[in-house]
């Protein structure tokens, strides 16, 4: 399984947008292709996997479109130097979002209103694992 987010020198260009639809019912979680952030003049992009990059796509998106500055934190994954990372977003500092999967997954409005709601919170965006409700 890929951890959410990693840093480190990516080989590979392009950046797909996200018209994905969202889901309204029960998700599966499926692990994808890692993405990758570019912010601003950074030498470190930020590899995410592809399924929570498109649901964090949407959520910064919403807050940069109304002009909103923010921050996003993320602990680090297993493999890397214990710690956590924040970055402080900008709407007039370039970002630019890179996905490996060529279409977008399913979206869950759950994880994107979970995501959203610690946005809105003075701790910035918390990048949280998604959760998961199987049926039988």
């Amino acid at each position: 399984m890929f951890p959410l987010w990693t840093t480190g020198v990516p080989d590979r260009d392009g950046s797909p947008g996200l018209d994905a639809s969202v889901d309204q019912g029960v998700s599966r979680r499926i692990v994808s292709g890692m993405g990758t952030i570019y912010y601003g003049g950074s030498a470190t992009p930020i590899h995410i996997e592809d399924r929570a990059l498109a649901h964090l796509k949407v959520v910064i998106a919403t807050k940069l479109r109304r002009n909103e500055s923010f921050t996003v934190s993320w602990q680090h994954p297993t493999g890397e130097p214990e710690g956590r990372s924040t970055l402080w977003l900008h709407p007039s500092i370039p970002l630019r979002f890179v996905f490996d999967a060529p279409e977008p997954p399913e979206l869950s409005r759950q994880w994107i209103e979970d995501l959203a709601n610690s946005a809105n919170s003075s701790g910035g965006i918390q990048l949280v694992t998604e959760q998961v409700s199987v049926t039988e």
